[in-house]
């Protein structure tokens, strides 16, 4: 029944975007005849790179000089602005990576982990979230003098897989030695990324050296379940909740009078992703009507669910999705098309703040949950976007 009613929606708005494609004049996104899709228009993309080089700036002005940035107690924050770098050809490149790696490869571990501890902090040094992130920046470089720390970050985060019999099987969570149940989607997202992105690294291990990688059949098992189904509602169906049992977004009660978790955009696009990654085939149902939940919930005004929570990390994940997905434009409920580039060019380059001494540019969120009042993450995740574009 599932897979019978998210197809014949999926289907049914794709039927709507050909036809919209056909008669351009019932659009209310304007594409230029000379325009390939996909692709931004020359004076769209030089604000764009004006807006890159700015933030580059900020970010470089902005590097301490242990090499990290922002918190150095969480490695990952610096993960970020490297791997803006790593994508850009800014002149200070090379010095300001070299320093970042430096911090983070000070971070690194015996376990293969790479985080600081804080055995008193819930969820301790955030061990799988920041080791995700930080080896998928390390690989980034591409440099053979860090295989070594990536491969063993890959089974850091392998041995973190969650595989008890319970409903948390085949995710990952903040701290794989909290001995508790405890694995969410997002960090789940992080850890398909970063096994995903680096797993060439193991065909270059030592003769004899043990291959890694994470049980990928079981973590499909477990984004699964962390999808909203038909029966739990129009709105909700196709989207992807927190965890098991929780949703960032609330709840809502349905019209069979059950309590659903709330689907909301920025987790969607890391399920959908994931899932993609996961090598859930793009025509697979549950990545259709993960795709159908963002196309009837299109906005870049706020973060479908949340407001303004969580924001910039909805744009970076938006961004990353739909660009591996391999949607150009996003077919909207009502017959339109969204060139969903060129709109988020738009909006990250108007939300870009300009520092009037120096006339470099930064991007901050007035609502600080998920540490988003941090100018450096926020930065970093809205220039990962725009490196997307």
């Amino acid at each position: 029944m599932m897979k019978k009613i998210a197809c014949g929606v999926f289907v049914g708005l794709f039927v709507m975007a050909a036809r919209a494609q056909a008669e351009p004049a019932r659009s209310t996104t304007v594409i230029s005849a000379h325009q390939p899709v996909g692709k931004l228009d020359i004076s769209l993309q030089n604000e764009v790179d004006a807006a890159i080089d700015r933030g580059l700036d900020w970010l470089a002005a902005h590097q301490k000089k242990d090499g990290s940035w922002s918190n150095g107690t969480f490695p990952a924050l610096t993960a970020l602005p490297l791997q803006a770098f790593v994508r850009s050809e800014h002149p200070r490149r090379r010095q300001v990576m070299d320093e970042a790696v430096r911090y983070i490869l000070g971070c690194a571990r015996e376990n293969g982990g790479i985080y600081r501890e804080l055995p008193d902090r819930k969820g301790g040094g955030l061990s799988n979230y920041n080791t995700a992130i930080c080896m998928t920046a390390l690989h980034a470089l591409q440099r053979p003098a860090l295989v070594p720390v990536v491969q063993r970050a890959r089974k850091f985060i392998t041995g973190a897989q969650h595989l008890g019999g319970d409903v948390y099987r085949g995710g990952f969570g903040y701290d794989r030695d909290t001995n508790r149940a405890y694995t969410d989607l997002l960090n789940t997202y992080y850890a398909v990324v970063a096994m995903r992105e680096t797993q060439d690294v193991e065909d270059l291990r030592a003769r004899g050296e043990k291959k890694v990688d994470i049980n990928w059949a079981e973590t499909v098992k477990f984004i699964e379940r962390m999808q909203n189904k038909p029966e739990e509602g129009k709105d909700d169906a196709g989207g992807f909740f927190y965890k098991p049992g929780q949703s960032k977004a609330g709840t809502v009660t349905n019209k069979a009078g059950v309590v659903v978790f709330r689907s909301y955009g920025s987790i969607t696009y890391a399920g959908l992703l994931a899932m993609v990654y996961a090598d859930v085939s793009r025509d697979d149902v549950r990545v259709r009507s993960a795709f159908d939940w963002t196309a009837r919930h299109w906005s870049l005004d706020e973060n479908p669910g949340m407001g303004a929570q969580g924001l910039y990390f909805f744009y970076n994940v938006l961004a990353k999705s739909l660009d591996t997905y391999g949607q150009d434009l996003v077919p909207r409920p009502d017959e339109t098309l969204v060139d969903w580039r060129a709109d988020l060019a738009r909006k990250l380059v108007q939300l870009q703040k300009i520092d009037p001494k120096t006339g470099s540019g930064y991007w901050v969120n007035k609502n600080g949950r998920f540490w988003e009042s941090d100018p450096v993450l926020t930065t970093a995740y809205a220039l990962l976007a725009l490196e997307r574009l």
